[in-house]
């Protein structure tokens, strides 16, 4: 577990204080011992002066005679009454008389420290343990010249016990002292120690709360020293930051907000070629379902190597990179790219803005087309009318029998021009998103009967049975009846003009999920597998002479594609040579919401070049 500050500050004094007593200990015991030393061998060289002053009478024997130790052993005895120990040793090393042991007990002192020194200075001096009484000792010998024969040794010694017993008895009021002192000082360093800590602990809060965003100012507590200036100074820095972070705050809530409702793409990329920031916008232009996080790998995010090349080419040095790219397949939305250098210090990034100019590049796109399409569609009947006219104007008018042929002519070609420029003007209103749909609850069969009855006409002409496989109670549907109509009749056409004579046509309806299909199916002459991807383009035809000898403007399955799809649904063909064909469009169910009018705008598809009537 952690320690706070005061368990620290509690250890730190125990441990202090104890080492206080070991030093004191550990001298005391050294300064005592030194000093009771110093009196033991004092005090024994005292008692042997006066044992020389007085030297005991004793002559060695001769060879051959037994040695009389009596007046040794008196003496010693004597001697001993100081307290001393008492030793009287040949110079051979033998004991000749000892106060606390027999003689003849002891071993040789020749290798005695003290006796050697003695021998060889006069007197010498030894703290060691005694073999003989099995005691340490302190000993003190010098040498007696005065016996009349060879020399001996006078040994004088005193126990060590009396200083042991004095610094035990040290140590125990020491030790005694310091627990009453520990206790004491102990109580007075908890109080400080515990307010203290206490103060470094509400520091240590108020820190905490700063770091969660609490910027509150800490109470001061009126002490007057370096913590209270310490809480002054966190106030401060606290109220500062909290002004900072405000301004940080409403500046980067003002950025997001005008970065999130611009419809331009806006990224930042590092030098690292990892996105540091990505509005919305960004993320919706690149078709991404989520918008891309912090870090992530720009080649990860971006598909198009245009964009991608642009950021490489500002990171390596250029400082600004214009471009475009083009994303979607059915429907394409053209960006203008500008990535630009930006530096922060040793850092170097670029700013990626996409803007959108799809509508740029649409009305580009119209305008080109609508030129090329009507100069290529409007050049033959312009031609035939012209032609026919000077050819009347020539003098064939006055020609009864060619004279009507001639004017039909002119008048079919001129019934084109219409149809052509009336579908013309209808996808100039698609492409221009201003084409407005009444929607409605719409019932399948009326319908389905709208339509039949102007194709029954027709289909009689060629010799075509038309039949209707539809349940009795279809859901109805949300649409324009108007604009459906057309889908309907557009289909139905294209199936009558291109099914042999003897041919059937039928048209059923079914329910799908939550859409109703409806399909025209022929046995006419069909479309190759390699034109079916293409049959929706504007002025796209199969057969192109057998288009316009019907009629046809080129434009009918574009504005009925474009239509279907701006209700919601979709239009796709299924044919195979010499089988026939089955043209099939979806519409939504109606729902119970009130419906709203809608507009090409929130069409899906149908922007392509368009096709016209196609033989089925």
């Amino acid at each position: 577990m952690r320690l706070n500050l005061f368990w620290k500050f509690a250890f730190a004094f125990l441990a202090l204080l104890v080492s206080v007593l070991l030093a004191v200990d550990f001298f005391a015991e050294r300064s005592f011992r030194t000093d009771y030393e110093r009196i033991g061998f004092e005090q024994l060289t005292a008692i042997a002066r006066i044992a020389q002053a007085r030297p005991p009478h004793w002559t060695p024997a001769s060879p051959g005679q037994p040695e009389d130790l009596a007046p040794l052993r008196d003496w010693v005895s004597q001697m001993a009454s100081s307290g001393a120990r008492v030793t009287v040793i040949a110079s051979d090393g033998r004991v000749l008389a000892d106060s606390q042991s027999d003689p003849q007990t002891m071993e040789n002192h020749a290798t005695r420290p003290e006796i050697q020194e003695a021998m060889a200075r006069g007197d010498g001096r030894s703290i060691r343990h005694s073999v003989t009484i099995n005691r340490d000792l302190l000993y003190y010998a010098v040498r007696q010249d005065s016996f009349g024969g060879p020399s001996a040794v006078l040994r004088f010694a005193l126990p060590l016990e009396t200083v042991d017993e004095v610094l035990s008895s040290f140590r125990h009021r020491l030790w005694l002292a310091s627990f009453f002192i520990l206790l004491i000082a102990g109580a007075i360093s908890m109080l400080f120690s515990r307010s203290f800590t206490g103060r470094v602990e509400r520091l240590e809060e108020f820190s905490r709360r700063v770091a969660e965003g609490d910027f509150r100012p800490q109470p001061r507590d009126g002490s007057g020293d370096a913590l209270e200036a310490l809480g002054i100074s966190l106030n401060r820095t606290a109220a500062r930051l909290d002004r900072t972070i405000q301004t940080l705050t409403e500046e980067r809530n003002l950025s997001s907000a005008i970065l999130g409702s611009m419809v331009e793409g806006v990224a930042v990329v590092n030098g690292s070629e990892r996105l540091v920031f990505a509005n919305p916008g960004f993320a919706e232009i690149l078709g991404l379902d989520v918008p891309p996080t912090s870090g992530s790998a720009l080649v990860e995010v971006v598909r198009q190597t245009e964009l991608v090349e642009a950021v490489r080419q500002v990171l390596g040095g250029e400082s600004r990179v214009q471009s475009e790219i083009v994303t979607g397949t059915l429907r394409q939305h053209f960006f203008a790219i500008t990535v630009a250098s930006v530096r922060a210090g040793d850092t170097i990034g670029a700013v990626v803005v996409l803007h959108d100019i799809t509508e740029l590049r649409k009305l580009e796109r119209v305008r080109r087309d609508f030129v090329a399409n009507v100069s290529h569609e409007f050049r033959t009947p312009l031609t035939a009318i012209q032609g026919f006219s000077e050819t009347l104007l020539a003098g064939a008018i006055d020609d009864p029998q060619n004279r009507t042929r001639f004017l039909e002519i002119i008048l079919e070609h001129s019934r084109r021009l219409a149809r052509l420029t009336e579908d013309l003007l209808m996808l100039s209103k698609m492409d221009a998103e201003r084409l407005e749909l009444e929607i409605r609850r719409l019932s399948v069969s009326q319908l389905i009967e709208s339509c039949l009855e102007t194709a029954q006409r027709r289909a009689a002409e060629k010799d075509l049975r038309i039949s209707v496989n539809a349940p009795e109670r279809l859901p109805d549907i949300a649409g324009d009846r108007r604009r459906l109509a057309e889908v309907l009749q557009n289909l139905l056409d294209n199936a009558i003009q291109y099914t042999l004579p003897g041919g059937q046509i039928v048209l059923s309806a079914a329910t799908v999920g939550e859409e109703v299909v409806l399909t025209v199916s022929d046995t006419g002459i069909g479309i190759p597998q390699a034109d079916q991807p293409r049959i929706f383009e504007r002025f796209y035809r199969v057969d192109v002479a057998r288009s316009r000898e019907a009629g046809g403007t080129g434009l009918g399955l574009a504005i009925a594609k474009h239509l279907v799809e701006i209700h919601g649904g979709r239009l796709w063909v299924e044919s195979e040579i010499g089988q026939g064909s089955r043209f099939h469009f979806s519409v939504p169910l109606f729902d119970s919401e009130p419906p709203t009018p809608r507009s090409s705008s929130n069409s899906t598809g149908g922007r392509g070049n368009g096709s016209g009537p196609q033989p089925s």
